[in-house]
């Protein structure tokens, strides 16, 4: 059993380093259990992804993040938050999961994949992107499918489909059919998502116009083959050659986590977390989330620009009640 910390946090994305930054200036002991590497969702990011955020709305802790690009990409991002966590000395363990949170006697023992820590004081701040949202379709489970669209150079020459219309469901379209793969997008909506980055989604609409990448709109895959993909269209059921399917379907926070550490969350689809907006904690004295997680399966309301001032609250009420 490690030493007590006054503050344990939970993912060691963008806003658990800001949480950490915050902790170390207030002279509050902390360390960040993070289950893959340094900001591991944006490391599973596309390769070539450019954020909508300008980098000056991604700074955390006041520190300066210079972009050489009017939108920061991927690889800028990495090198920009790993710097400042290694700048800063961050205390934080890579590649150890957090698998339960247990109230001992005022504080927390939290048990990872590796030891047990105690903590009087519990950040969350573990996103949305490790638990994808399956189809639950026959054939889901075959190698050729995917929840992670990384390079597309890899699907050159093969007949991909792509599932989804929001802007990694585009971005895998374009970035696949310009590497010369044959694309089909297959969307449940009538149309592109109205959330897709504005400089790209006349790109993809003008590219399924001339039919260089074809779409079945209001639309699902029903079977998943070796070779083939079943799609239930409004003119009927087809089935399309097919060689890799790309399941842009969005992702989800892991609730298990939450639900097992005795966190409420709201009776409708959402599943948002009972939490005080004022001070981030939520229905369970002395834990607190921070970022994307807050918002459930809403994953289009939080973002690394809008709750940065997350980690400030938090301190704040934890130093305030000291």
């Amino acid at each position: 059993m490690n030493a007590a910390f006054d503050v344990l946090i939970v993912g060691g994305g963008p806003i658990g380093i800001a949480c950490a930054l915050e902790a170390k200036r207030a002279g509050l002991s902390y360390v960040v259990i993070e289950k893959g590497c340094i900001v591991n969702s944006l490391f599973n990011y596309p390769l070539y992804m450019t954020f909508f955020s300008t980098s000056e709305r991604l700074e955390i802790g006041n520190i300066p993040f210079v972009s050489i690009n009017p939108k920061p990409t991927r690889p800028e991002a990495l090198e920009y938050y790993r710097r400042v966590a290694g700048s800063n000395h961050i205390n934080i363990k890579l590649f150890e999961e957090v698998k339960q949170i247990l109230p001992n006697a005022g504080e927390y023992i939290v048990h990872t994949s590796k030891q047990s820590y105690h903590a009087r004081h519990v950040v969350i701040a573990t996103g949305f992107y490790d638990i994808p949202n399956l189809l639950n379709v026959p054939g889901e489970d075959l190698p050729k499918v995917t929840h992670y669209y990384k390079d597309p150079h890899f699907y050159a020459d093969q007949d991909v489909v792509v599932i989804g219309a929001a802007n990694s469901a585009v971005d895998a379209a374009l970035e696949t059919y310009r590497k010369g793969a044959r694309v089909t997008m297959v969307v449940r909506e009538k149309e592109i998502g109205k959330r897709v980055k504005y400089w790209v989604k006349p790109d993809i609409e003008n590219r399924i116009k001339e039919g260089s990448i074809k779409a079945y709109f209001e639309s699902h895959v029903t079977m998943i083959e070796e070779a083939s993909v079943t799609v239930n269209t409004p003119d009927g059921s087809i089935t399309i050659p097919n060689d890799f399917v790309i399941a842009m379907t969005g992702y989800q926070p892991n609730f298990s986590l939450l639900e097992n550490a005795g966190i409420a969350l709201s009776d409708d689809a959402l599943k948002i977390p009972v939490y005080d907006p004022a001070t981030m904690e939520t229905n369970m004295p002395h834990i607190y989330l921070a970022g994307v997680v807050c918002g459930g399966m809403n994953t289009h309301v939080w973002f690394i620009e809008n709750s940065r001032d997350h980690a400030g609250k938090i301190i704040s009420h934890i130093r305030n009640n000291a």
